[in-house]
């Protein structure tokens, strides 16, 4: 008979055991503990959303958003342009939907543009959240609550409110539904989001981003435009104010613009920006830039002569004046007359090279950059030659957007500093630091008293703001149109400065399409219409930005003070 072992158990290894079983035991408790602390958790926050706070008008409007939170946007004296309001989300919970037609049809006598049937149709799928309509008004709101209806419910989300309306609309910009910039300086804060630690807070401790703008400058050029095109029957009226000194971009206005509360309305072709995106042959304020160019070469000053009796003929092309002298005329003449002749023959002197160098030095070949973006691209002549030089000398043959322009006359008045234009604040200092130097001071100064003349003796007369000092070019350019230029389809310009013993902003106007009315005897020049509306504009800003009238100056003691400087 075989005999049977047996095994004693080893007591350390019971021990073992008996202590691995335990870790066991605790670890499997200590999770089973984090589950249900984890689901009560879970629990009471979905609880206290369930039982939000609710106020008047808002069932169950949670009080969450999920859209971002954007800065306040102020001017440059703290003027609010632009901030976040809290707005009502409706939706709805299919689950908790009893009758999905009373739905469709209370929701629809509320906001009637609702697609009834798409709505059908998302209340009968899966889901537990359709989204109906997003910004409703605090009136909606209460409507819709008053309905009764199970399964409705509101988010609250962020909304952006523009105080404003559209008066600065083409500078601010605007957002999306989400609150996400779409365009202007809403767009380059999202692309910028540093921008908010270097302005202050708001009492209530909310970022903030401030702009060049001044929004009572702005205010009174929107308004001038806006009586401009009416009184004139324009199609369209821009403006762009600029300080000389730091390149910073005053106000800036294009009619017709756009409500950024009505995101389609910036969507319309007719309510671009045309300073920045808009390019344009500008006619004869384009003389301005060519006597600068010759003044400062060297080859000529201001009583050189050149011959303006009769018209250039160039193959079969001919440049004639609109109102010749047929005489030879002088620098200052030449430009208080406005002579297409005398202008191209100022360009030739210079030569065709030197002549689109001295273009491109001022920022007329390329995009200007702001914090818009880029502006449009000019259209160059894609074959530089002789004949090119002579139009674009007095405004033809190269088109350009009115910020180009205003960048380029920036150093023509200020002493001859180019200096980048920008929509945020900048101090002298600061602008010192971003200046190059493209023109003599003794060049600018020359250029500044000759558009004072202008005013005072030429086509200009009627942008004279009594003791303001205006200074200015007018320009009256024939639109291209079927390929051909168009003698009853005008953009007409004004380009000024002011005051100008003493330069500090430059102020330019466009009327497209000025009409042949009564109120200019039935004429359409610039001179008689661009010219008056900076005149009004200058007489109504000066005073907001400081500018001290000097009244009872006559003309003669402000050719003494200027004499001296060329």
């Amino acid at each position: 008979m075989a005999r049977r072992e047996t095994h004693t158990p080893d007591p350390a290894e019971a021990r073992a055991a008996r202590a691995y079983h335990t870790r066991c035991r605790t670890r499997f408790r200590l999770a089973c503990l984090g589950f249900a602390l984890a689901f009560v958790l879970i629990g009471g926050r979905l609880v206290s959303l369930g039982l939000a706070e609710k106020g008047p008008g808002r069932s169950g409007a949670y009080d969450i958003s999920t859209t971002i939170h954007r800065p306040d946007i102020l001017d440059r004296n703290g003027q609010l342009l632009a901030t976040d309001v809290r707005g009502a989300t409706l939706y709805a919970d299919p689950k908790r939907i009893l009758d999905a037609d009373e739905v469709v049809n209370g929701v629809a006598s509320v906001l009637p543009n609702i697609n009834k049937a798409k709505l059908r149709k998302q209340l009968s799928g899966r889901g537990r959240f359709v989204r109906i309509a997003r910004e409703l008004a605090p009136r909606q709101q209460q409507r819709v609550h008053d309905l009764g209806i199970p399964g409705l419910g509101f988010i609250q989300e962020y909304r952006r409110f523009y105080p404003v309306g559209g008066t600065a609309s083409h500078v601010v910009g605007l957002v999306d539904v989400d609150n996400r910039g779409l365009g202007g300086i809403e767009k380059f804060i999202d692309n910028n989001p540093q921008l908010t630690m270097m302005n202050p807070q708001t009492e209530s401790g909310g970022e903030t981003v401030a702009v060049s703008l001044d929004v009572g400058v702005q205010h009174v050029l929107r308004e001038e435009l806006k009586n401009a095109m009416t009184l004139y029957e324009a199609k369209a009226a821009s403006g762009i104010i600029m300080d000389v000194n730091t390149g910073e971009v005053v106000a800036l206005a294009s009619l017709p613009d756009f409500d950024p509360h009505r995101r389609g309305e910036a969507l319309d072709k007719n309510r671009i920006n045309r300073i920045g995106f808009g390019v344009y042959e500008m006619g004869s304020v384009f003389k301005a830039i060519t006597v600068a160019g010759v003044l400062d070469s060297g080859l000529a000053n201001v009583n050189s002569i050149y011959d303006a009796t009769s018209p250039i003929y160039f193959g079969r092309f001919s440049i004639s004046d609109f109102h010749g002298k047929r005489r030879p005329l002088t620098v200052e003449e030449a430009f208080i007359y406005s002579s297409n002749i005398a202008s191209a023959k100022m360009a030739m002197d210079m030569g065709v090279p030197a002549h689109r160098a001295f273009l491109k030095k001022l920022g007329l070949l390329d995009p200007v950059v702001t914090e818009l973006g880029p502006s449009a691209a000019p259209i160059i002549p894609k074959r530089w030659k002789k004949l090119n030089t002579m139009t674009i000398a007095f405004g033809h043959g190269l088109s350009v957007t009115p910020l180009q322009l205003a960048t380029a006359t920036v150093p023509l008045v200020n002493g001859g500093l180019a200096v980048p234009p920008t929509f945020l604040p900048r101090t002298r200092e600061e602008a010192l630091a971003v200046s190059t130097r493209v023109l003599k001071p003794g060049t600018s100064s020359a250029v500044v008293k000759l558009m004072r003349e202008n005013v005072l003796r030429g086509s200009g007369k009627r942008a004279n703001a009594e003791g303001y000092r205006v200074g200015g070019k007018t320009g009256t350019a024939e639109k291209v149109v079927n390929g051909r230029y168009a003698r009853h389809s005008l953009l007409n310009s004004f380009l000024s400065v002011f005051p100008t013993d003493d330069p500090q902003y430059v102020v330019l106007v466009t009327l497209d399409e000025p009409q042949r009315v009564e109120a200019t005897n039935y004429n359409s020049t610039a001179g008689v219409n661009a010219a008056p509306t900076v005149g009004k504009v200058v007489a109504r800003i000066a005073p907001i930005l400081g500018v001290t009238p000097k009244l009872g100056e006559t003309a003669s003691r402000f050719d003494a003070k200027r004499s001296a400087t060329y």
